[in-house]
């Protein structure tokens, strides 16, 4: 069984992805697990490339020889690369390009600067979108892009302009409208996705855009409808450390702080993790099931810590002292991972745990740069859902086999999607068949209405 718990697609014609900004394999791993097959991952920085080099030796097509040559590699000097002259595609081949471009144009942190900040990488993907001609493309990036909709209508609008001046299906956008019309609008092809929907116990909202070229479209006869959520419950954060929790206990199940046997009436191992268990089910108890959003922050600060002040507080909800990232179990200090006053510290594996990935990834660097690239990464689930999606487009006759884990757009009721936090785009049905698409906009008017 996959990490996912479901089996990955098999396709008789396998689906190809290009992935740029590829950090430590989030959303490669989630793209994976949908059926795509990566013929490049393209990422700078050489922590995240090493940690990308350690375990996709055994994906499809990953020969020693591949692994061995992955180097880390500015988008900006992808096209005409030895990269991407290997692989020799031609234009319009390619399945899919994906990636997460840098998040600071558009995050509070970063001062959103958006389109006037050196690091939007937008133009960068844009520029190889239209020298490959992908037949989809996915590109993640922070909830700030959508959220206020005023901030950033303009540049999406222009963004969405250039796919549709490439081929690709997106809204007629008219710049006088309202951004809030605008926004409405965009939902089709660009919207935010909580990660907590996806069987990830954490918040993340992400603000996701998908388009996917009008001939496809044609030759596929289906829509692209978006994932709402994996059914099922809801994932808890006691639910998915309480494993890993336990065996790091265990250890010093019967001794104290200090790694020694415990005296008498010195706090042990097993009463701390009981003491953690309790906290944690309290949490589940008050409805607060997932934890705040992992922040993964940037070289420029200094050591990694779960986030912001707020953030800490809502941790400590959870048991969990935020105030640091603990050493790997092997290394562990008692005192300062295990036996805090308000609870242990979470290494970067249960880190990795919260952020969706699979057993077993094993993340590269001194323990601040692993937590970064955990912290920085895109949960696989969310990807594997979107990427799905994708899948039941281009290879339609697997449509209900590949989406049927998942509550999709049209199979929410209306009263549900006021809840959200964002207000999803209302619509009275998604057909699966073409001929619908000429009445989308007329949902969309008579559902804002």
């Amino acid at each position: 069984m996959r990490p996912s718990g479901r089996p990955r697609p098999q396709f008789t014609t396998p689906l190809t992805s290009v992935e740029i900004c590829a950090g430590a394999g989030g959303q490669a791993v989630g793209l994976h697990e949908a059926g795509f097959d990566h013929r490049a991952l393209v990422e700078w920085d050489a922590h995240a490339v090493r940690t990308l080099s350690a375990n996709v030796g055994w994906w499809p097509g990953w020969t020693q020889e591949r692994v061995d040559a992955l180097e880390p590699m500015d988008v900006k000097e992808f096209l005409g690369s030895k990269v991407h002259a290997d692989l020799g595609l031609k234009e319009g081949d390619l399945d899919l390009l994906a990636g997460g471009v840098p998040c600071p144009p558009f995050s509070l942190a970063g001062k959103r600067l958006g389109k006037d900040d050196e690091r939007d990488l937008f133009p960068d993907a844009l520029r190889i979108v239209r020298a490959l001609r992908p037949k989809a493309v996915m590109i993640e990036n922070v909830r700030g892009i959508l959220e206020p909709p005023e901030v950033f209508i303009d540049y999406r609008r222009h963004i969405l302009s250039e796919l549709r001046d490439s081929g690709y299906e997106v809204p007629d956008i008219e710049d006088h409208w309202l951004p809030e019309k605008q926004d409405l609008e965009m939902r089709s092809v660009w919207r935010r996705l909580d990660a907590s929907h996806f069987g990830v116990p954490q918040l993340r909202p992400r603000a996701i855009l998908v388009a996917i070229r009008k001939d496809v479209l044609n030759e596929s006869g289906v829509e692209f409808v978006w994932p709402h959520r994996i059914k099922g419950p809801q994932v808890t954060v006691l639910g998915k450390l309480l494993p890993s929790m336990e065996l790091r206990y265990r250890q010093f199940w019967d001794k104290n702080w200090k790694g020694e046997k415990a005296k008498p009436g010195q706090r042990t191992g097993q009463e701390a993790f009981g003491d953690w268990v309790t906290k944690a089910s309290e949490a589940v108890g008050d409805g607060k099931c997932v934890a705040p959003t992992l922040v993964g922050g940037s070289k420029k600060h200094g050591g990694a810590d779960l986030g912001p002040t707020r953030a800490k507080r809502a941790w400590s909800d959870h048991g969990v002292d935020a105030m640091g990232v603990a050493n790997d179990p092997e290394e562990c200090d008692p005192e300062r991972d295990l036996f805090r006053s308000d609870g242990p510290m979470l290494t970067v594996e249960q880190a990795a745990i919260i952020q969706g990935f699979p057993d077993g990834w094993e993340f590269q660097g001194k323990k601040t740069a692993k937590y970064r690239q955990v912290g920085n990464a895109f949960p696989p689930p969310v990807a594997e859902a979107v990427g799905r999606a994708i899948a039941a487009v281009l290879r339609p006759e697997h449509r209900d086999e590949l989406l049927e884990a998942y509550e999709m757009d049209g199979q929410v009721c209306e009263a549900n999607q006021r809840s959200a936090e964002q207000m999803l785009l209302p619509m009275s049905g998604v057909s699966q068949t073409r001929p619908t698409r000429k009445n989308r906009s007329g949902d969309r008017a008579r559902a804002g209405s």
